[in-house]
């Protein structure tokens, strides 16, 4: 039987392909039988066309590449093992600070990839930024952690020696940077050639702040870097000024289901935004955009956080995200409640971008009851537009449509609003909605009514004053 294991990210999507041994298999019937003999490997990239593909040795030296490059990466030490072209057939190469540069040699290349012109059978020549190679780095983690797929395959590493750069007692007393997990923890940890780890001495609890003894503060210092991977924990005598505390966020996942259907993900995904945009004050500084992971309960609380990229773990400080962690004095412990993963991203162009992880596994739609009767649906959608028109004056500086999705009750009165366009997030102070939604509910960011069934609109605010109000299609 063939058998395909998956693992995907934003930016990368790593394909096996192969079969199981019958002779090694305990069970004949599993669910999810053992992919033991790997026939073909995919490994798919954004923003190229093609995958790259080979068989077990293509494989097995692109983890080992990967995973001496992120080594190298991780603590600027030089690592042999990521550009050994005499006896691997996949090597890298840093070209800038946001720049790598994956090099495959073999007999022949797809369509769409540069092909190097020193070598009489032209390798194929990959640039890379940091967040495709932490995505690449990531889906090599799934793949470590998934003991159903060529589980005789593991990591070997070796310490890299103070002969191939000497890493200083300043960068070893550095946090491990973001993007570890399975295996690029223990990547991390050989980087620096700590055998055993040092201990360190974590900072005292304040007398009416109590932690259990294994967790810390979350709260770093604005010159800090931020612990790669929070979450939060209730402390064992929470009171009014408690904190949040640390545990890994991967280790919460491990333990919890993952919110996946994508209606409920596009709720989620606005209760996000609401509380990290208005929380993001200071938005200048940013020299690379800093992008996060993030975990949501169901109720939209933010459970933990994981730096993606390097800036994003340096620059935390920067960010409202340690603020916006949850409190376990004013909401109840997190236990078996299943959560949501979001990709969050502080832009240069001090634009906040929040998505789901894994996007959506289909076109979403809008949660709760709806009002269906044609009739009456037609007589709202014309009630909406003589309010919405009454209230919107002054001249439209904006260039672009603004779309908005706009529920209202039986009566016409409004009970919510989603931006659909960045535009219209960028510039909904200039549309009536805001002002008609706080009127009725004291805040712009209150929870939506999803008490009574609604019907819904597609509002669209155009740059020459026209306004255009049309029955909900759903998401395009």
């Amino acid at each position: 039987m063939n058998i395909q294991r998956k693992y995907s990210l934003p930016n990368c999507t790593l394909l096996l392909e192969g079969l199981s041994d019958v002779t090694r298999a305990a069970h004949f019937q599993e669910m999810r039988p053992e992919l033991s003999i790997l026939v073909n490997a995919e490994c798919y990239l954004s923003g190229y066309n093609q995958p790259l593909t080979g068989g077990r040795e293509f494989f097995e030296s692109l983890v080992r590449a990967v995973s001496g490059y992120a080594q190298e990466f991780l603590s600027s030490v030089p690592n042999p093992q990521a550009h050994n072209q005499e006896s691997e057939l996949v090597e890298f190469q840093k070209v800038d600070s946001n720049r790598h540069r994956l090099i495959i040699h073999s007999e022949g290349a797809p369509e769409g990839f540069e092909h190097s012109n020193n070598s009489k059978r032209p390798p194929i020549e990959i640039d890379l930024n940091t967040v495709q190679l932490f995505d690449l780095v990531e889906a090599v983690d799934q793949f470590f952690a998934d003991t159903q797929t060529l589980p005789e395959l593991s990591l070997e590493l070796q310490p890299v020696t103070r002969h191939y750069g000497g890493a200083s007692q300043a960068l070893i007393r550095q946090a491990v940077p973001a993007a570890v997990g399975v295996s690029t923890l223990a990547v991390a940890a050989i980087a620096f050639n700590l055998i055993p780890p040092p201990q360190i001495r974590p900072p005292q609890p304040k007398a009416d702040q109590q932690t259990s003894s294994t967790t810390k503060s979350i709260t770093p210092p604005a010159s800090a870097a931020a612990t790669p991977i929070v979450a939060a924990t209730p402390t064992p005598t929470p009171t009014a000024s408690a904190k949040p505390a640390v545990k890994d966020l991967e280790a919460l996942l491990n333990t919890v289901s993952e919110i996946t259907d994508p209606s409920q993900l596009r709720a989620l995904n606005r209760q996000v935004y609401n509380q990290i945009h208005p929380a993001w004050t200071n938005r200048s500084g940013l020299q690379q955009d800093l992008i996060y992971r993030l975990g949501v309960a169901a109720d939209g609380a933010i459970v933990g956080y994981k730096a993606v990229n390097k800036e994003a773990n340096l620059g935390v400080g920067q960010t409202p995200l340690p603020n916006l962690l949850y409190n376990s004095a004013n909401r109840a412990p997190i236990s078996n409640e299943p959560i949501a993963q979001f990709r969050v991203v502080f832009t240069t162009q001090s634009v906040l971008e929040v998505s789901p992880w894994r996007g959506y596994a289909s076109t979403p739609d809008v949660v709760g009851a709806k009002i269906t009767d044609s009739n009456i649906v037609k007589g709202l959608n014309q009630k909406l537009y003589s309010t919405v028109r009454q209230t919107w004056s002054g001249t439209p500086t904006f260039t672009r449509d603004l779309k908005y999705r706009v529920a209202v009750n039986k009566d016409g009165v409004i009970a919510d609003y989603e931006p659909l366009n960045q535009v219209a997030f960028d510039y909904f102070r200039e549309t009536p909605l805001p002002k008609m939604f706080n009127a009725i509910y004291g805040s712009n960011v209150a929870a939506p009514n999803d008490k009574e069934p609604l019907a819904h609109f597609q509002v669209i605010f155009k740059p020459n004053g026209k306004l255009e109000v049309t029955p909900w299609e759903g998401y395009q």
